[in-house]
């Protein structure tokens, strides 16, 4: 399975202490220059940054599309344009991207697409994490991530956790 990951899940699941999820549901993740720079570079000193910087199932990779990263440039971050780039160059089988308009893009593009909540309940359909909310009261009120309680509900009513 190709998985190409944008900056964010990475950065979230490492500070709720998940970051180990990603290779136990998707093997090695490439992730590319960008995101390196974001998480492990500009990062340095972060929550997330030396374990990532460790890790022997992420694979750095450049995009060869250059184009196409400056057009995708026009609405996104660098991260995010070369994430989805690379997703299309790899045809990857999954792109792991939260932000809306991110995610709206690689849709355009036809890749399949989940973020750091679909991961967390990946996790949970495969037995990986026992329970859902302890996880998602986690990343909205220690990481800063947005889950609107619509979402929330949704989440953990599907989980059967509400």
């Amino acid at each position: 399975m190709k998985v190409v990951s944008n900056a964010s899940p990475l950065i979230n699941l490492a500070r709720i202490g998940q970051l180990g999820l990603l290779p136990r549901i998707f093997g090695r993740l490439l992730i590319p220059e960008a995101v390196w720079q974001e998480v492990v570079v500009d990062g340095q000193g972060q929550i997330g940054a030396e374990e990532i910087r460790l890790a022997d199932w992420i694979e750095r990779t450049s995009v060869a599309n250059r184009p196409l990263v400056h057009s995708l440039r026009q609405e996104l971050d660098a991260g995010e344009a070369e994430a989805i780039a690379l997703a299309i160059e790899q045809q990857s089988d999954w792109l792991l991207m939260d932000e809306r308009l991110g995610r709206q893009t690689a849709q355009y593009f036809g890749l399949g697409h989940i973020g750091v909540v679909g991961i967390l309940q990946v996790a949970k359909q495969r037995g990986e994490i026992q329970a859902l909310r302890p996880l998602l009261d986690d990343l909205r009120y220690m990481a800063g991530f947005r889950i609107s309680s619509r979402l929330m509900d949704k989440v953990l009513q599907d989980a059967g956790e509400l």
